[in-house]
Parts: structure tokens; sequence; C-alpha cells
């Protein structure tokens, strides 16, 4: 038997009641949740979270990424584990569906999401992330990411950036919007719109403060002409642009079987 009712926890009005801004949204559909949880229960999820320096962590660090990862089931403790069994749930994937207006899929697996950490110095350029699911064959539609870090100040950097499209380039244009990543807060984003987004710069905090959050991503059936992504497609940031090395670490980064080959050793 579940112990604890997650759905209780979650602020599913707030979400219906932003329902008519996603499709309004510039520069592709979104909507922002502040009070994503209840505040006990989102300051209990901050601290289930591992030591940065627990070497269960999946990092990413080359020069276009610096992060840690994990979305291992058996790692989670129990109101993490409660929460993404729900967030898979029929019927939360139900009710996400209805509100951005398409069938979704969950992704059991959580490929690419679970725990997100970057430390001081952390950084994620902007990107597109995988089209095409690598296992599952499904095209990735949804994007929920909730951050979680109760200390983290707007001044440390590390803004979620949302950029528009240069259509003759397929790069990043013109920056749109900066969402803080503060305690608690949330955004749903459509992943199938030549979605740009990425830290706007790379992060700042005093060493011990750490950006978290939790993502979780949701299907859909493969749309007609889809572009075959399974890896993210980085850009580089303006200071990068003429790097040759950054280039080819893009071209790496963005190769499903040689992508491994694309971070620095710890």
């Amino acid at each position: 038997m579940i112990k604890t009712n997650i759905e209780n926890f979650i602020n599913l009005k707030k979400i219906k009641s932003n329902s008519p801004s996603y499709k309004n949204s510039n520069p592709f559909n979104h909507m922002v949740i502040e009070n994503f949880f209840d505040l006990k229960f989102a300051k209990k999820l901050e601290r289930e979270f591992l030591n940065y320096n627990s070497d269960k962590w999946y990092r990413y660090k080359n020069d276009i990424e610096n992060k840690k990862a994990l979305n291992d089931w058996n790692v989670f403790p129990e109101k993490t584990y409660l929460l993404f069994e729900y967030l898979i749930s029929n019927k939360f994937v139900k009710f996400l569906s209805k509100i951005v207006g398409t069938n979704l899929f969950p992704d059991p697996g959580l490929h690419g999401g679970g725990w997100h950490i970057h430390g001081r110095g952390g950084n994620l350029n902007p990107h597109l992330d995988y089209s095409i699911h690598p296992k599952l064959g499904l095209q990735r539609k949804i994007n929920l990411i909730i951050y979680i870090s109760k200390n983290f100040k707007s001044n440390y950097g590390g803004h979620l950036g949302l950029w528009s499209n240069d259509r003759l380039s397929n790069q990043p244009a013109n920056l749109i919007k900066e969402i803080v990543p503060s305690f608690n807060k949330a955004i749903i984003f459509d992943t199938t719109q030549n979605s740009w987004h990425g830290m706007t710069t790379k992060l700042k905090q005093p060493n011990g403060i750490y950006r978290k959050s939790l993502a979780i991503y949701y299907l859909c059936k493969p749309q007609r002409n889809v572009i075959s992504r399974q890896r993210a497609l980085f850009a580089p940031r303006e200071d990068q642009k003429n790097n040759k090395n950054v280039q080819k670490l893009i071209k790496l980064r963005s190769n499903l079987k040689k992508s491994h080959l694309a971070y620095f050793k710890k």
C-alpha cells in the first residue's frame, strides 16, 4: 500500500489555471508554476538528494555542459521514489495530456531525467533535446522540470533561458525569456518546436550551494517528418562560435554511439 498520496502535495489546480497561457507563450509553448509542491513536501524532497560528492552520480563535464544526474530508481529515497511513480502514473499523464493537448506517454526509465544537480561553475549550453527516444522509438514532447534548491539566490546565475530559433542556421537566435531556478518553481514546455533552452550563464554560487532539480519527460507518437535526433544537439555560446574544438565536441556529443567520449575524465 502506498504510504503517501503524492497527489495531495502537488498544486494541480495551479497547473490547470495556468494552462491558457501555455499555447500563448514565446518562444515556444511553456508555462511556469510557482509553489509546485506543498512547502513541507518540497523541503523533504530537497533533503533526499544525494551528497554532491557521492560516486553514484553520473557526471557530464566538458566545455558545453557541467552537471551531475541520476535516474536510478534503486537509489531514490522514499518521497522521491513515490513522486516519480506518481508522475508516470496513468492518472497524472492523462491530466497533463489534457493540459498540453497531446496524448502523452510516460518514460518509466526516466531516460535523461531524474535528479539533476549543478555545483559552482555548473553549465548547460543552449541545446535541443533528443527528439526520438533511443529505446522506445517515441518522440520526446514535454519536459517537466522542478527546481528544488531552498537556498538558491537569483544572483548565483544559472537561469533557464528560452531562445527563439534561427531557421536559416538552425541555431538559437534571440534570448526571449529567463527563468530564475528558485525553490519550488516548475516549468512545463514543449520540446518539439525548435525549443532551444539551457543556462544563460554559468553558475557562480558559493561552494556548498547547489542548483538542484527534478526532471521528467513525456513522449508522444512521432510526428510526420520529425528529424531523428537521439542525443541532444548543443549550440556554442557567443565566445565559443569560432572555437573549432567546441564545434567538434558538439558533433561528438550528438552522436548516439560516441557521445560518451565527449566527457572529461573525473
